[in-house]
C-alpha cells in the first residue's frame, strides 16, 4: 500500500536530524517501520486469500493492472516515427445507389467549367415499404374463377425482408421481442406481438432441416469435434444445451438431460435407431454388463430396432430390467448405431465430463491444468513448489504445440518420457502429488495429440461457441414452448456455422426466405471446407 509508505516517509522527514539521534525517538521510528511492514504483509496475504476464495468459487479475482510502459518524459525521448500504411480507397468499390450534382451558389460570369469532384457519403434507408397486390380474377366459360397468385416468397402479410430483419435482430443482435415490436412500430409497421412471435418460431421447417444436415455433414467430414454443454432452463425446469462442432460448423441441441445416453442420441444426427453390432457388444463388455445379460442380447436374432419404444420392449422381453443393466445395454446399442453412421477414427475433445468419454477421447490441457491451479496453498514454501510445477507443465504444453507443427517419431517418444518424468514426481507437497497422480492417470487422453497432431490441445473453441447460447439465455431468459426451444437451437447453430464458413447471416436469411437458394446448403459448404486441399 504505497500511501502508508509515503506517510511513513513524511513522518521521518519531518523529524529533525538531531532529534532522530534521541534513543526514544529512534526506537519509536523503528517500531513504526516494523508495524508498517507487518500491516502491508497482512494486507497482501489477505488479498491473496480473497483472490483464492474467488477463484475457488469460479469468480474473478482482483485484476492485476500493470503500470504503463510509456515514458514519463515523452519530449526528451520521442518514439521513432512509424511508416504510414498505404491509405486504401475506402469508397472505390462501393455500390452507388443515388447520384446528385451540386452547383455553386453563384458562378461569376466568364468562369470555365473544370469538371466534377466526387464525394461519397454512405447512408442507410430505413422506411416502410408496403406493397398492395391486385390479383386478377377471370371467369372461364364453364363458370370457374381463375385468379392471379401471390409470389412464392410471400408468407402472410409480411415480406421476406421484414421477416429476415426480425429474425436477424432477435437471433443475431439479441434484441428482445418487445424492443423489436417497439422498433417496428416507430417505423410505421403495423404488427402485433403475436405476429412477431409467429415470425420467430412459426413455419421454420426448412431451417430445422438444414440445421440437422449440418451435424451429419460435420461428423462425417471431420477428424475431430469439440463438445461442451451449458444450462438451458426450459418451461420452468432445469435443462441442458449440448454443443458439437469444430472450426467449420457449430451445432446446438437442448434436452432435459446431459447423460451419456443423451449424448449418444445426439450423435445419431436425427436418426432414431438402435443397433446391436460387434462394436455395441464390445462397449457393453468394457462397461461390465453381466455375462448373462450380454449372452441374451447376443443370442437374440433381432439386431436393429427402429425407436426407443421397440428397444425398451425388447429389453423387457429378455428380462433385462435392472436400471444399471438397462443403462449399459442402451448405451451399447446407441454406440453401435452411432458407429454405423460416423467414422470410427473421430476424436472427441472435451473438458473431461464423463458423458463425452467415448470413441477416441482427448482431454483439454487448459482444464487439466486447473487441477493444479485449484490446489489450496498452505505456505509460501509450498506455493513456490506449486509454481515451479505449473511452469514445467506449461513448458511441456509449448513443446506439444511445436510437435503439432512438425510431428516426428523421435519427438513423440521424447515427449512421452518427459510426460512421465513430470507427472510422477514426488514433492514435499502432498496435495500436489495427488493431483499429479490424477493427471498421469489420464496420460492416454492428454497425449492423444502425439498420434493425432491435427486435433487441438484445448476445448476453447467449444467454450467460445457456447457463449453465443449463454448470451441469448441471459438476454431472453428461458424458453417456454418446445417450438421456441427448437428455434433457439436452430438459429444459433445456423448463425455460428455461417460465421465459420464466411457466409453473411443476413444474406443467408434473405436467400432462404426469398426462395432463391443461391447460397449452397450449409452442409455442403461444411464438407467443402473440411475436405483437405
Amino acid at each position: 500500500m504505497p500511501s502508508m509508505k509515503n506517510k511513513l516517509d513524511q513522518i521521518t522527514k519531518s523529524i529533525p536530524g538531531e532529534d532522530k539521534k534521541n534513543p526514544t525517538i529512534a526506537l519509536l521510528l523503528e517500531l513504526l517501520e516494523q508495524q508498517c511492514e507487518s500491516i502491508l504483509a497482512l494486507k497482501e496475504q489477505n488479498q491473496i486469500l480473497r483472490d483464492e476464495i474467488a477463484r475457488l468459487k469460479n469468480q474473478k479475482p482482483k485484476p492485476k493492472i500493470k503500470p504503463t510502459k510509456l515514458s514519463k518524459d515523452t519530449d526528451k525521448n520521442p518514439s521513432p516515427k512509424r511508416s504510414k500504411p498505404k491509405k486504401r480507397k475506402k469508397t472505390a468499390e462501393l455500390k452507388i445507389h443515388k447520384e446528385e450534382r451540386i452547383a455553386p451558389e453563384s458562378v461569376p460570369v466568364g468562369s470555365i467549367f473544370k469538371g466534377l469532384k466526387s464525394y461519397t457519403v454512405q447512408g442507410l434507408l430505413i422506411t416502410a415499404c408496403n406493397t398492395r397486390y391486385f390479383l386478377e380474377q377471370w371467369e372461364t366459360l364453364d363458370g370457374k374463377i381463375v385468379a392471379g397468385k401471390l409470389p412464392s416468397e410471400i408468407d402472410g402479410h409480411f415480406d421476406p425482408t421484414l421477416r429476415s430483419f426480425i429474425l436477424y435482430q432477435y437471433h443475431h443482435c439479441h434484441v428482445t421481442q418487445p424492443l423489436i415490436l417497439e422498433q417496428l412500430r416507430e417505423w410505421n409497421i403495423d404488427i402485433s406481438p403475436c405476429q412477431v412471435n409467429r415470425i420467430l418460431i412459426g413455419n421454420q421447417d426448412q431451417f430445422h432441416a438444414e440445421k440437422d444436415d449440418i451435424l451429419a455433414a460435420g461428423l462425417n467430414s471431420s477428424t475431430y469435434i469439440n463438445v461442451d454443454d451449458t444450462g438451458a432452463r426450459h418451461n420452468g425446469k432445469n435443462g441442458y444445451c449440448t454443443h458439437i462442432g469444430n472450426e467449420f460448423f457449430a451445432w446446438f441441441e437442448s434436452t432435459d438431460s446431459k447423460s451419456r445416453i443423451n449424448f449418444l442420441k445426439l450423435l445419431r444426427a436425427g436418426k432414431s435407431g438402435y443397433i446391436l453390432s460387434n462394436d455395441a457388444f464390445q462397449y457393453m463388455t468394457g462397461e461390465r454388463l453381466p455375462k448373462s445379460s450380454l449372452t441374451l442380447l447376443e443370442e437374440h436374432s433381432i439386431k436393429k430396432f427402429v425407436d426407443d419404444k421397440q428397444w425398451q420392449q425388447h429389453l423387457k422381453s429378455l428380462g433385462i430390467i435392472t436400471p444399471r443393466h438397462v443403462k449399459i445395454a442402451t448405451e451399447g446399442a446407441l454406440f453401435g448405431s452411432v458407429l454405423s453412421q460416423i467414422p470410427k477414427g473421430l476424436v472427441i475433445v472435451s473438458d473431461d465430463a464423463g458423458q463425452f468419454n467415448i470413441l477416441n477421447h482427448a482431454l483439454c490441457w487448459i482444464h487439466a491444468e486447473r487441477t493444479l491451479a485449484k490446489i489450496i496453498i498452505p505456505s509460501t514454501v509450498k506455493q513456490q513448489i506449486l509454481e515451479d510445477m505449473r511452469k514445467q507443465v506449461w513448458e511441456f504444453y509449448d513443446e506439444l504445440k511445436s510437435y503439432k507443427a512438425s510431428p516426428n517419431e523421435e519427438d513423440k517418444i521424447r515427449l512421452q518420457e518427459k510426460f512421465d518424468a513430470i507427472f510422477t514426481q514426488q514433492t514435499d507437497f502432498q496435495l500436489l502429488n495427488l493431483a499429479l497422480q490424477r493427471l498421469h492417470a489420464n496420460k492416454t487422453e492428454l497425449l492423444l495429440v502425439l498420434d493425432r497432431p491435427e486435433i487441438p490441445l484445448h476445448n476453447n473453441l467449444s467454450e467460445n461457441d457456447i457463449r453465443e447460447y449463454v448470451k441469448k439465455r441471459k438476454v431472453s431468459g428461458s424458453t417456454r414452448s418446445d417450438t421456441g426451444r427448437q428455434c433457439r437451437d436452430t438459429f444459433v447453430s445456423l448463425k455460428k456455422t455461417c460465421r465459420k464458413l464466411g457466409v453473411s447471416f443476413w444474406q443467408y436469411l434473405q436467400d432462404r426466405l426469398k426462395g432463391k437458394n443461391l447460397i449452397l446448403p450449409l452442409s455442403q459448404l461444411v464438407v467443402q471446407k473440411s475436405s483437405p486441399g
